[in-house]
């Protein structure tokens, strides 16, 4: 069986995390060491975006919320948030602890360089959200641009404007990077995708589409990594609240691949938004991306510096020597903070 190139590239360095076979799905991680000084809460948040998804998927979401040393000695200082969006088959909670986030914050707040950091869960039934907006899955983009950001400055005090928020992701939190700053610019100011997936539009062949159509719903969790992320990608960008039990088409038909099934893939294509962006992209005061040169991701990743590039969007851009998650938590605390320390208004 065929899979799409991003799911056969990012599967065997994802698996690397994985406390179980690949068949268990969920990616987990010892929780961390928190400094002295830095302070966690684990938030409930409410999500109407989320109502009535036709997956059953929980519209109350957690998110860890880690705050700076000075947030609990100076009342009266407020903050820029930098909210950190997880990947496939892992949940909020299992990324703030691989990503060492409360380290990350202490480390950069003894620089001077103070933020709070959000990591939400958008862990569904499939394995992860694709950050779109789908009546089967929920409309997890505006969740987060809209939902979370509202919570977030309602409950802590934030430094409640654009010129204050950033939003950075890895591998599917990545493409969630490049897609919700897209379709909503005005929330964010600068953004950081890592390692992220689906940035080329998907494609299937016959014996490929076929598979997926076979998995019974009932055994997804038995389906293998791959499959499953084909699968959420489905139900994230063909849904169909007509076609039980899925709720979304598959990208076969008639015993042929469904090119209108693959044209409405294509359309959440994160290189494919970009022509149609460009505006919404240079909006931003800063735009920054990277990848290790040992992840399977690379080649796509590098597509979208070049598309960014052609339409003269400025960017930092870095291949760097690593895979899809050895060095990512290092890199989260010593570049992408930074980056954020740089451009954020503080």
């Amino acid at each position: 069986m065929k899979l799409t190139k991003w799911v056969a590239a990012a599967v065997a360095p994802l698996t690397l995390l994985a406390a179980g076979p690949a068949s268990a799905q969920l990616i987990t991680a010892p929780a961390p060491t928190v400094p002295a000084g830095i302070t966690v809460e684990a938030v409930q948040v409410p999500g109407p975006s989320l109502e009535g998804n036709l997956e059953g998927n929980a519209t109350t979401r957690e998110a860890m919320v880690v705050l700076p040393p000075s947030y609990a000695s100076n009342p009266n200082k407020r903050y820029p948030v930098v909210y950190y969006l997880h990947g496939f088959s892992i949940d909020g909670r299992n990324f703030y602890n691989f990503m060492r986030v409360p380290e990350a914050v202490a480390n950069n707040a003894a620089k001077g360089n103070e933020f709070i950091v959000v990591v939400p869960d958008t862990l569904t039934k499939m394995g992860g959200s694709m950050y779109s907006n789908s009546v089967t899955t929920g409309d997890f983009q505006s969740f987060i641009a809209k939902d979370l950001v509202t919570f977030i400055d309602s409950r802590y005090r934030t430094l409640a404007t654009r010129e204050s928020r950033g939003l950075v992701g890895h591998s599917m939190g990545g493409y969630g990077t490049w897609r919700i700053a897209m379709r909503f610019p005005e929330v964010y100011s600068a953004i950081w995708a890592q390692s992220a997936c689906c940035i080329s539009p998907r494609s299937e062949t016959v014996e490929s589409a076929q598979a997926m159509a076979t998995v019974p719903y009932a055994d997804v969790d038995k389906a293998g990594f791959g499959m499953r992320a084909g699968l959420a990608s489905m139900v994230a960008w063909s849904p169909n609240p007509q076609n039980p039990p899925y709720y979304a088409d598959f990208p076969i038909k008639d015993g042929k691949v469904d090119e209108f099934v693959i044209s409405q893939w294509a359309a959440n294509s994160p290189l494919a938004l970009v022509a149609g962006h460009v505006d919404a992209l240079k909006s931003f005061k800063a735009i920054g991306a990277d990848v290790g040169d040992k992840d399977g991701l690379v080649s796509d990743d590098t597509l979208m510096h070049e598309e960014l590039t052609k339409f003269g969007i400025a960017h930092d851009w870095a291949i760097y020597d690593g895979d899809h998650v050895n060095r990512i938590a290092q890199r989260f605390d010593e570049v992408s903070l930074p980056f954020f320390a740089k451009h954020l208004v503080k």
